[in-house]
């Protein structure tokens, strides 16, 4: 199965971030991708990472959501993109989509684990998600999950979603830039991969406030595909046969002795 990734630099216009999302499903379905992930936060992002303001976030049922399901029924692709939610009880969620190919949302993840990290705190503006049942998504054979930027510092979050039966692990991001973080991103990518035997489809935003990178590995830990610093495409193909090979030779999964217990 063809999977793309979707990089690109989110600014403070929702209508703007829209229409460069549209363009990337559309050329990902037309380059015959049947899946497409798109990065965290792909509604609003301040150049300085600021508050979104109260009256940009959005219900799941809302325009923006709605707009990308259309384009997926349009252009018959399946999406992962991250938005916004809006919270009637608080602050907004920072929230992943699903949505198949026929323009239904058949899935949701809320960040669980905010960035308070690097002298940003995420927890000031936004309401973590609740720990709840990893959502997977399957494509005969390939059996697809859901976790978010900074949860990626934390492997427990990956192997939960492996737990749950995933063999693809697909990653929205705004990977904040700074000294060696692009480094740590590539890395960590790589490294969820490896531990878990399992594809991982990265999609970050690229500069100023992203560090771009985005990239598709594959269970054994070679990059597959890498996007660069530039907004962009990238794509490879997903073979649930490559899993099943890598797992009969590094068994680890079967081999590890620890589970994993929500706190």
């Amino acid at each position: 199965m063809k999977f793309a990734s979707g990089q690109f630099a989110a600014g403070t216009d929702p209508i703007a971030n829209l229409g460069a999302l549209t363009d990337l499903i559309k050329r990902a379905a037309e380059a015959g991708a049947e899946f497409i992930v798109l990065p965290e936060s792909s509604l609003y992002l301040a150049p300085d990472l600021s508050p979104t303001p109260e009256h940009v976030p959005e219900p799941l049922d809302g325009p923006f959501i709605t707009a990308i399901a259309s384009a997926a029924a349009q252009y018959s692709i399946g999406v992962v993109v991250g938005t916004t939610e809006k919270n009637p009880n608080g602050f907004p969620y920072n929230t992943v989509v699903a949505i198949s190919s026929l323009g239904e949302v058949t899935a949701r993840y809320r960040k669980v684990h905010l960035y308070d990290a690097f002298g940003f705190v995420e927890s000031d503006t936004i309401t973590p998600g609740e720990i709840e049942e990893p959502f997977i998504l399957n494509f005969d054979g390939l059996k697809v999950g859901v976790f978010t930027c900074y949860d990626l510092r934390f492997p427990e979050s990956a192997r939960r979603v492996i737990d749950a039966g995933a063999n693809v692990l697909l990653l929205p991001a705004c990977w904040a830039a700074g000294p060696a973080k692009e480094d740590q991103w590539t890395t960590l990518v790589r490294a969820r991969a490896i531990e878990n035997t399992s594809y991982v489809v990265s999609a970050n935003q690229s500069g100023p406030v992203g560090t771009g990178f985005s990239q598709i590995v594959d269970p054994a830990g070679t990059v597959l595909a890498n996007a660069g610093e530039a907004p962009g495409l990238i794509f490879a193909d997903l073979d649930v046969n490559r899993v099943d090979v890598v797992r009969k030779r590094v068994p680890s999964l079967q081999n590890r002795r620890f589970s994993v217990v929500p706190s």
